[in-house]
């Protein structure tokens, strides 16, 4: 399916049988530092009863960017964890997957929703408001479209008349004093943004960072970069690890690049004529791949810049215009 045919699935529905629910994030009790990004936390689905304005206000917004999106006519390619995201959609189908998030989408969204009753339900020190959705039922056949937008921590006030309560000022410009005025009560501000749709177990993503920010998958990436990194220094093939190690910590952009030399394996069995090949490459396109007592060397943040495209097959030739091209992204084809 795409995303129009989604469009039209949502256009299909009924204002009156949109639903309004909201997702949040907290740790698992007695979790250990070290637990797994995915094993880590709970997420807990709630919804609210809303007004007809606040319904029709979601509904025809979701509608309204859905067709922005699609009038764009971007092509839906299968996700991967480098893809270009800047004129493309995605699909990311949850069969055979791991992440906690899941749970919302299989279980919790399928069955009967506990209702809150203030803002603080959602949003306190040990728990964080982290998605809001909007469902579509189409009543004919019982099937549900969701949408899913995920929320900043700007994106919630709580009222600061009350002491020792993490909150923030909010304010509004009444029109009919001509003054900014407190907004007294809490609130929350939902944009007219979709992030992702999700129907019949696969997620259609249009906005790669933040779906993968939603469904924890940048801490799992960042987890995974650190054991690729321990991985290498096994090996016996590179010296200056620690510098590898440091540039993780503070470079998250280097994360997905570990991650995709974690699936090529490229580090594995690293033979001699491999380190040759890879000097030509590099003295071709202007690097210099450091070797030192005949192991490979990262003893500066621009070497670790080429370690991770050679590794990462940065390179790539056009089998047609014979020119060169350089991107991480990209998937071998399978002749």
């Amino acid at each position: 399916m795409n995303l129009e045919e989604l469009l039209n699935l949502i256009s299909s529905t009924s204002v009156d049988d949109t639903k309004l629910f909201f997702i949040t994030r907290a740790l698992k009790p007695k979790m250990k530092p070290k637990a797994r990004a995915h094993e880590k936390y709970l997420y807990h689905v709630f919804q609210v009863d809303n007004d007809e304005e606040l319904r029709e206000y979601i509904y025809d917004t979701s509608i309204s960017q859905l067709k922005s999106i699609v009038d764009k006519n971007y092509e839906m390619v299968d996700y991967d964890v480098l893809n270009d995201d800047t004129e493309n959609l995605f699909s990311y189908p949850i069969q055979n997957k791991v992440f906690s998030f899941q749970d919302v989408v299989t279980n919790q969204l399928q069955r009967d929703i506990p209702k809150i009753k203030s803002i603080r339900d959602l949003e306190n020190d040990e728990v964080k408001l982290w998605a809001y959705c909007v469902g579509f039922e189409d009543v004919q056949t019982g099937e549900w479209v969701y949408t899913f937008r995920k929320m900043q921590a700007s994106s919630v006030a709580i009222d600061t008349r009350e002491a020792n309560l993490k909150a923030k000022f909010l304010a509004w410009f009444n029109p009919e004093s001509l003054m900014l005025q407190q907004l007294k009560g809490d609130a929350l501000t939902l944009d007219k943004q979709i992030d992702c749709v999700f129907y019949k177990d696969i997620f259609y993503v249009i906005k790669k960072f933040n779906f993968e920010q939603m469904m924890g998958l940048q801490e799992e990436y960042a987890e995974k970069a650190k054991i690729i990194a321990e991985e290498m220094e096994e090996t016996n093939t590179f010296s200056g690890i620690e510098k590898l190690k440091a540039v993780i910590d503070i470079k998250p952009s280097v994360h997905k690049k570990l991650v995709k030399i974690g699936m090529l394996r490229t580090y594995k069995n690293v033979t001699e004529k491999d380190i040759r090949q890879m000097k030509r490459v590099c003295k071709q396109h202007g690097d210099t791949l450091k070797i030192v007592d005949g192991k490979i060397c990262m003893e500066e943040e621009a070497d670790v810049d080429v370690v991770l495209k050679m590794f990462g097959d940065y390179y790539k030739q056009g089998e047609v215009s014979g020119k060169s091209y350089g991107t991480f992204s990209g998937k071998e084809l399978k002749k």
